[in-house]
């Protein structure tokens, strides 16, 4: 599976929508920020939630949401939970391969 394909799995499992297997990194922002706006509007304490769960970095959502105040607050909030999503899945990628490395030469 390619980083997109496991971003799908962790947002579908994360947020509880629904994505297409095969869908652009746009259209996986899109969606997200529609989601993340329809949770401001109208289930804000579930978006706070969601967001430490997934362990979105707070002092830079609130820094990122101030310096632009005038931008769409769901496309923002979006990057950052993709962001965060990415930098997951590559440690979990980088876990794997170092515990793999490891086991081999343990086996001796």
């Amino acid at each position: 599976m390619d980083n997109e394909e496991l971003l799908i799995v962790e947002l579908n499992k994360d947020l509880h929508i629904e994505l297409a297997e095969k869908i652009s990194l746009e259209e996986i922002k899109d969606k997200l920020a529609a989601h993340i706006n329809y949770l401001i509007t109208n289930r804000f304490e579930e978006l706070a939630t969601l967001l430490y769960r997934i362990d979105v970095d707070e002092n830079r959502l609130r820094k990122m949401l101030h310096e632009n105040a005038s931008e769409d607050a769901g496309n923002l909030i979006a990057s950052l939970i993709i962001e965060r999503q990415l930098q997951k899945i590559k440690t979990r990628s980088e876990f794997s391969q170092n515990k793999n490395e490891n086991s081999e030469e343990e086996k001796w």
